[in-house]
């Protein structure tokens, strides 16, 4: 039986979801909600309350040894060793060409004990590249199947999680992670999240999953929480303008040309990709990416064409409508030379009629 033939796996919540009415698909191997009550409604709970996420199909990955730190700073392109215990980064892990094998979040532990949460559909392809690598003295072992990962996100958040946790949030930063001790359960609770929101996101063991999700749901309903799926956290990330493996992030882009050269750290010495990198850095990018909000009717899909004065000259990564801005929104890549600037008109293909858009700089929406 072919990869593509066999059933998609089910998270350990994939029963409370058809509990709740959610509409299944499948994605990156897994059944996974897209909706519950619509992605408007979800996507608006969210910038507004909160809303809970069922994110188990991601990858977790584990390092631990005395040579754990030394191999992660050769593999990933931030730097390792500027991470205390209970400290996350955002990094990435680059081939020898410098483009982004994948993106993740590099957690330490411990001393000697790193967690590396990579997406869904490139758990397998970074485990065994990771693995190929490691030198000396360090341990990989992958823990996806038996970790779940359950994410609140919204500005109620820290009052849901402190609530059903029975434990104070206020003084866990941005990218912090601690383990508490609730209902029978160790629990990582990193505040972290995908959506441009204040969020937590809380791993744990699967068997455990379920309570828990239960538990969030029961206490956080005064605060307005709802249940969140795949299309929510799309809009979601795609408003706060961050990038999706896949369409903003390939083995063929490198982060410099998505606009993630902050995590990657040329003064630490060699990681993989760097020399690719430095030289790229040094003549420039070719292409950037750049996001845009569409002047006239029509929603830019992904692979659609970018136009500048008559010529295409790039294409649509994301797209969709921004039920907080109530108007279109895309990304896509132009090459660096055309220096489009804010406020610069552009229009993208769609279906064959041109349609007007208008460059934004930054964020879709401001910070929290």
């Amino acid at each position: 039986m072919t990869a593509s033939a066999e059933e998609p796996k089910r998270t350990p919540l994939a029963g409370r979801h058809l509990e709740l009415g959610a509409r299944m698909i499948e994605f990156a191997g897994f059944w996974m909600p897209v909706q519950y009550s619509g992605v408007l409604a979800e996507h608006r709970a969210v910038r507004t309350a909160a809303g809970l996420f069922d994110l188990c199909h991601m990858g977790e990955l584990r390092f631990e040894g005395p040579d754990a730190a030394e191999n992660l700073q050769q593999l990933t392109t931030n730097d390792v060793f500027r991470l205390e215990p209970g400290k996350g980064q955002y990094t990435l892990l680059c081939n020898e060409r410098g483009g982004v094998v994948d993106d993740c979040l590099l957690y330490r532990l411990g001393p000697r004990d790193y967690l590396l949460v990579v997406n869904a559909a490139n758990t397998d392809k970074v485990r065994e590249w990771a693995r190929a690598r490691l030198r000396g003295r360090v341990t990989l072992r992958d823990e996806s199947s038996e970790t779940a990962l359950i994410a609140v996100q919204g500005p109620r958040s820290q009052t849901i999680v402190g609530r059903a946790l029975e434990q104070d949030f206020s003084d866990l930063p941005s990218f912090w992670a601690r383990t508490v001790h609730a209902h029978g359960a160790a629990i990582l609770v990193s505040r972290t999240g995908y959506t441009g929101e204040d969020g937590f996101e809380l791993y744990l063991d699967a068997e455990a999953a379920a309570n828990l999700w239960d538990r969030l749901l029961q206490v956080g309903q005064a605060d307005g929480l709802v249940p969140a799926g795949l299309g929510a956290r799309d809009t979601l990330r795609l408003e706060a303008r961050l990038p999706l493996y896949g369409n903003e992030l390939t083995e063929e882009i490198s982060p410099l040309e998505a606009g993630l050269g902050f995590a990657v750290k040329f003064d630490k010495g060699d990681f993989v990709g760097r020399e690719a990198l430095l030289a790229q850095q040094e003549r420039g990018a070719a292409r950037r990416l750049i996001g845009f909000e569409m002047l006239e009717r029509g929603v830019p899909r992904h692979g659609y064409p970018i136009v500048h004065q008559g010529r295409e000259v790039g294409w649509v990564t994301s797209g969709s409508f921004s039920p907080t801005l109530e108007k279109e929104i895309g990304m896509g890549y132009v090459p660096a030379a055309l220096a489009l600037e804010a406020g610069a008109e552009i229009a993208v293909d769609i279906r064959g009629r041109l349609r007007r858009a208008r460059v934004v700089e930054g964020r879709f929406l401001p910070r929290p």
